[in-house]
C-alpha cells in the first residue's frame, strides 16, 4: 500500500569553511542513513559551508566552494535513490539567502530559502542573509554552470514551496521557524504535508534542550504529522556548542532521539514510520479539517519517487520513546568536554595548561578536562577510529590507544600552582591532591621573585615603595599590588605553556585555559590580564551556583574526594597578606555581594532587561521577607556601580564557552558600552523617590 516510510536526520560536527571536511561528513551520513533503508535524508543548518562562517558569508568565495561541493554531492553514486536535503548559502538576483537545496538522482527539486531569520542573542542572520518574505511564491533560480553540467537543469523552483512525492507531502522548516510564533508547519500541515523537516544550528545552553523538544513534539500533538529535526553538533569555530539533539517525532510524541553530547563526528537516526497513523489521528480532530478546508494552499513540486515500498505490510515501524533529559551538571560535565576536545584536535595543539589556585573555579575547569578524558577513553573503547586518530596526533604517539583517562590526562593536562607569600598551605594542599586524583602533571612554583623584582621596578623609577593595607598603605596601594601578582601569574602562564613540553622533551604547546566564573565577569571582580585572560575559558559562560552543584557531581561520579576540601574553603583570591599564616580576604566581602545575588542580578540584567531602577522593583518585592526598600536600593545600586566600573573589562574577556542566557560575553551576546556615567544620577534618583514612598 505505501504506508510505512523510512527517514533520516543526523546530527554532523562541521566545521566552518572546511569544506572538505563537511563533505565528507555529509557523505558518511548520506551512506549511513542508505543502508539503514532511508530513502530521505535530512543535515543541519548551512552544513555545507559550516553554520558559524559570520562575515566570510560576504565572500563570493564562500558561495563559489559551497556551490563546488553541491556539485560533488550531485555527480557521486553515493546521492542516488535518496532525497537528499542540504544546507548552504545561495544568492538569488543578487540577494543572500539561508537555503536547503533539495536533490534526487542529480535533479535539483526546490531551493528553499529561510523565511524567519535567528537575530537575538547569539544570532545574527539577518547581518549576512535576507529572509524570503514571498509567501506560497515560487521563482525561477538561473543555476551555476557548474551545476547546469551536472543536472543539465537551466533552472529550478526557488521560494516557498512543498515537495509531492508519489506517497505523502514533505515540507520544510529552517531552524528559527520552529519557534516562530507562525511557524510553518502550522499552515503547511493544514494543507497536507504529512512531513515536516527542520534543519536547524541550535546551540547549547543549559536547560534549554527540553524546551527544542516541547516544541518539536507540539508541532505535531495538534496538527498530527511527522517532524523531523536535524541540527549540528561541536565547536564550528567559536563560542558556541552545537548540542546535536537530532530527533524524529510523530504526532506530538518522540520515536527516536540523538544523543546531546557526543565525541562522534557523524549521528544519524533512521526511523520507518506508517503515514496512516498520522492520517487517522488528523482525521477526529475537527477543528483542524475545518481550518484546512479554508487554508491557502502551497506550490507543490511533484516528485516521481516514493519514500515507502508497495509491499510494506510487513515492514515494522518505530513506537514512541521518552526522552531522557541531562540534568544541568551531567551538561556542564559533557557540553563543555565536547567543546574543549574539538577545540584541542582543531588547533592542533598537544594539550592544555590550567593555572590552579585549588579554589572552586578551576577545579571545576580542571574536572571538565578530566571529564573530556573520559569522553575520549570512552569513544576510543567504543570503536570511534575519528577520536582515536585524533588522540594519537594530540599525543604525537600513533601506536598510542587512550584506555585511562588518568594515563590520557596526564599526557594532554598541565596544572600549575603559582605560589605567592600570600598563599595558604591549604590551597597548595588542594591543588596538589585534586592534580594527583585527575591525573595532571602537575607544577608547583613560586612567583615572589617576580613581584618583587616588578614592584622594584616601580620603587627605583618612583622612589615610592607601595604598601597593602595592613602595613598601612592606601587602597590603591593595596590593590595595584594584588594585581601585579595577578598578572604575573598570566604571564607565567603562557611562559609554561609555551615551553613546558620543550623542557620535558616533548613536541607542541599548551593551550591557557581561563576559570572565571559568569558572575565574576558580570561583576568584574577580576584583575584584566590576570589569569582570567587565557586562550579559551569552558566555565566562563557557567555560575558559582551551578559550579558548586557540579563540583558535587564530580565528587559522586568521579570519586575525586579532594573536591570536597574545595567545596567547604570560603572562595578567595589569596592576593592580600596572610594573617597568623591564614586567610582572611573573601570573594564576597571584596565583592560586597553574594554569588547567589550576583546571578540574580545577572538575570534580571540581561534575561528580564531591567535596568536599576526595573531591578529595584522587582527585587523589592521578591526579597521583602529579608531586606528593607532602603537596603533593597543600597544593594542594587552597589551592583551597578561595580558592574559599570569594570565593564570595560568585558572587551577583553577571554572566549568562553556559552551556557547561560545571562552572559556578559561583549564579543556577540551582550552588547553595551563599556564607559559608561557610574553614578546614574537620573536613574538612582528614580529609585530613591520610589524607596521614601514605600
Amino acid at each position: 500500500m505505501g504506508r510505512a516510510v523510512t527517514v533520516a536526520t543526523c546530527a554532523l560536527n562541521q566545521w566552518a569553511l572546511d569544506f572538505e571536511g563537511n563533505l565528507e561528513r555529509i557523505f558518511r551520513s548520506i551512506d549511513i542513513a542508505k543502508r539503514k533503508g532511508a530513502r530521505y535524508r535530512l543535515g543541519p543548518e548551512l552544513e555545507i559551508c559550516g553554520y558559524g562562517c559570520s562575515d566570510h558569508y560576504y565572500e563570493s568565495d564562500t558561495l563559489l566552494h559551497s556551490f563546488q561541493v553541491l556539485e560533488k554531492l550531485l555527480e557521486s553514486p553515493a546521492t542516488q535513490d535518496i532525497i537528499c536535503d542540504v544546507g548552504m548559502p545561495v544568492l538569488h538576483r543578487n540577494v543572500r539567502y539561508n537555503c536547503r537545496v533539495i536533490f534526487l538522482n542529480k535533479k535539483i527539486l526546490l531551493i528553499r530559502p529561510k523565511i524567519s531569520l535567528a537575530n537575538a542573542g547569539n544570532y545574527r542572520e539577518l547581518r549576512w542573509f535576507t529572509p524570503w518574505s514571498k509567501a506560497r511564491h515560487v521563482e525561477e533560480y538561473f543555476l551555476p554552470r557548474i551545476i547546469q553540467e551536472v543536472t543539465g537543469q537551466e533552472t529550478v523552483p526557488f521560494g516557498d514551496a512543498v515537495l509531492a512525492t508519489k506517497d505523502t507531502c514533505l515540507g520544510a522548516e529552517i531552524c528559527e521557524e520552529l519557534w516562530a510564533p507562525n511557524s510553518p508547519h502550522i499552515e503547511m500541515g493544514l494543507d497536507g504535508v504529512e512531513i515536516f523537516t527542520n534543519s536547524s544550528g541550535s546551540h547549547h545552553v543549559l536547560r534549554k534542550a527540553h524546551a527544542r523538544v516541547d516544541l518539536v513534539n507540539s508541532a505535531t500533538a495538534k496538527n498530527g504529522g511527522i517532524y523531523i529535526l536535524a541540527n549540528q553538533k561541536g565547536c564550528d569555530g567559536d563560542r558556541l556548542y552545537y548540542d546535536g539533539c537530532a530527533m524524529i517525532s510523530m504526532n506530538g510524541e518522540t520515536v527516536a532521539q540523538g544523543s546531546q553530547f557526543s565525541l562522534d563526528d557523524v549521528e544519524v537516526l533512521v526511523a520507518t514510520l506508517d503515514l496512516e497513523d498520522v492520517r487517522s489521528y488528523r482525521a477526529e480532530i475537527s477543528s483542524r479539517n475545518l481550518a484546512a478546508s479554508k487554508v491557502n494552499p502551497y506550490p507543490r513540486v511533484k516528485v516521481n519517487f516514493a519514500l515507502s515500498c508497495p509491499d510494506d505490510v510487513a515492514v515494522p515501524t518505530c513506537m514512541p520513546i521518552q526522552w531522557r533529559h541531562h540534568s544541568p551538571e551531567e551538561e556542564i560535565s559533557l557540553g563543555p568536554a565536547c567543546w574543549l576536545w574539538d577545540y584541542l584536535r582543531r588547533s592542533k595543539q598537544a594539550g592544555f595548561l590550567l593555572p590552579l589556585s585549588g579554589g572552586i573555579d578551576s577545579s571545576a575547569t580542571a574536572c571538565i578536562v578530566y571529564s573530556m578524558c573520559h569522553q575520549v577513553c570512552l569513544a576510543v573503547k567504543n570503536g570511534n577510529a575519528d577520536v582515536l586518530a585524533d588522540a594519537r596526533r594530540v599525543v604525537n604517539d600513533e601506536t598510542y590507544i587512550p584506555e585511562d583517562p588518568r594515563e590520557f590526562c596526564r599526557r594532554v593536562f598541565t596544572t600549575c600552582y603559582m605560589a605567592s607569600e600570600n598563599s595558604s598551605q591549604d590551597t597548595c594542599n588542594r591543588a596538589k591532591l585534586l592534580a594527583e586524583q585527575i591525573g595532571s602533571y602537575h607544577i608547583n612554583l613560586n612567583i615572589d621573585a617576580a613581584v618583587k623584582a616588578v614592584v622594584g621596578i616601580f620603587s627605583v623609577v618612583t622612589g615610592q615603595t607601595p604598601r597593602f593595607s595592613v602595613y598601612g598603605g592606601s587602597s590603591r596601594e593595596s590593590l595595584a599590588l594584588q594585581n601585579v601578582q595577578a598578572r604575573i601569574r598570566m604571564v607565567l602562564a603562557y611562559l609554561f605553556a609555551q615551553l613546558t613540553l620543550w623542557a620535558r622533551g616533548m613536541p607542541g604547546g599548551l593551550l591557557v585555559l581561563g576559570s572565571a566564573n559568569v558572575d565574576e565577569s558580570l561583576r568584574g571582580y577580576l584583575t584584566k590580564y590576570d589569569c582570567s585572560s587565557a586562550d579559551i575559558n569552558p566555565i566562563g559562560g557557567i555560575s558559582k551556583t551551578d559550579l558548586k552543584n557540579f563540583i558535587q557531581y564530580c565528587i559522586e561520579t568521579f570519586q575525586l574526594t579532594a573536591l570536597r576540601s574545595i567545596m567547604s574553603a570560603p572562595p578567595t583570591a589569596e592576593l592580600e597578606p596572610l594573617v597568623d599564616g591564614q586567610v582572611t580576604q573573601t570573594d564576597e566581602a571584596d565583592m560586597g555581594m553574594t554569588y547567589a545575588e550576583l546571578s540574580i542580578y545577572g538575570k534580571l540584567r540581561k534575561i528580564a532587561k531591567a535596568g536599576p531602577y526595573s531591578m529595584f522593583c522587582k527585587l523589592v518585592n521578591m526579597w521583602k521577607e529579608v531586606c528593607t526598600p532602603r537596603e533593597v536600593a543600597s544593594k542594587v545600586k552597589h551592583f551597578f556601580r561595580m558592574y559599570s566600573v569594570n565593564r570595560h573589562k568585558m572587551t577583553t574577556l577571554t572566549p568562553s564557552y556559552h551556557a547561560e542566557n545571562y552572559s556578559p560575553d561583549d564579543n556577540r551576546f551582550d552588547l553595551r558600552p563599556f564607559l559608561y556615567n557610574t553614578s546614574w544620577s537620573w536613574q538612582f534618583r528614580c529609585i530613591d523617590k520610589q524607596v521614601n514612598a514605600l
